[in-house]
């Protein structure tokens, strides 16, 4: 924080003095108020190469690569409101860990806070949450699944400003017609990750659905029940 910064702060806090009740330990009240108001960030590795990742107090916020520090902070606090600082390294010691093994594949809880989203767009992100790795799933599946029906394009557009990617993993979010559709960090990098998690991006615009012969549902190729009822 520069000093500039400290002065607005400290001119804040002066502001709302006069409004609070006096009591005993007011400075870890202030402590603990700053607390609340500020969030941690870290920079790991991850699939699509360094990114930074956001934590509040009820998990995981954002995730996003950026040139610098600096940059990702200030692009933070333009989409959220709010300030964010380097996390204490016992919180990466302790999350880091966790977010690669998540990101590794492997079914382990990572917490996360989509506060900052619309009932709608919680719904939708819940959803895509829950693709397992070597699946994908057309938009209109999302959409209902989510509670909207015939909502793809809105969808689309929750995926594209997706808070959380990879972890809420939107590129396993595919067009109706099976084309892998478009994704926030280019097209070309929707496929490359598809493929890294075993999913051939042409298997799916020959034959996206496939009726299982057991019970005739039909569902998306690389859906894992239908794969092991044509078993």
């Amino acid at each position: 924080m520069n000093r500039t910064s400290e002065e607005q702060v400290s001119r804040l806090l002066r502001r709302v003095a006069g409004h609070i009740e006096p009591f005993q330990d007011e400075a870890s009240f202030v402590e603990r108020a700053l607390a609340g108001a500020v969030d941690s960030f870290f920079h790991m590795g991850s699939p699509i190469g360094p990114v930074y990742v956001a934590v509040g107090s009820n998990g995981i916020r954002h995730l996003a690569p950026a040139g610098s520090p600096e940059e990702f902070v200030r692009g933070y606090r333009e989409r959220f409101g709010r300030l964010v600082s380097p996390a204490s390294e016992g919180l990466v010691t302790t999350l880091a860990g966790r977010v690669e093994a998540a990101l590794a594949g492997e079914r382990v809880e990572v917490p996360l806070d989509l506060s900052g989203t619309t009932p709608f767009q919680r719904r939708v992100l819940e959803t895509v949450k829950d693709i397992p790795r070597g699946e994908v799933r057309p938009y209109v599946w999302v959409a209902r699944e989510a509670g909207a029906s015939g909502a793809s394009r809105a969808v689309g557009n929750v995926m594209w400003n997706n808070p959380i990617p990879l972890l809420v993993p939107c590129h396993r979010v595919v067009r109706n017609d099976g084309r892998t559709g478009s994704y926030a960090f280019g097209t070309g990098e929707k496929v490359r990750l598809l493929r890294e998690e075993g999913v051939s991006p042409e298997e799916l615009v020959r034959a996206p659905y496939v009726a299982t012969p057991t019970t005739d549902v039909v569902c998306h190729a690389t859906c894992r029940n239908c794969t092991e009822d044509s078993l």
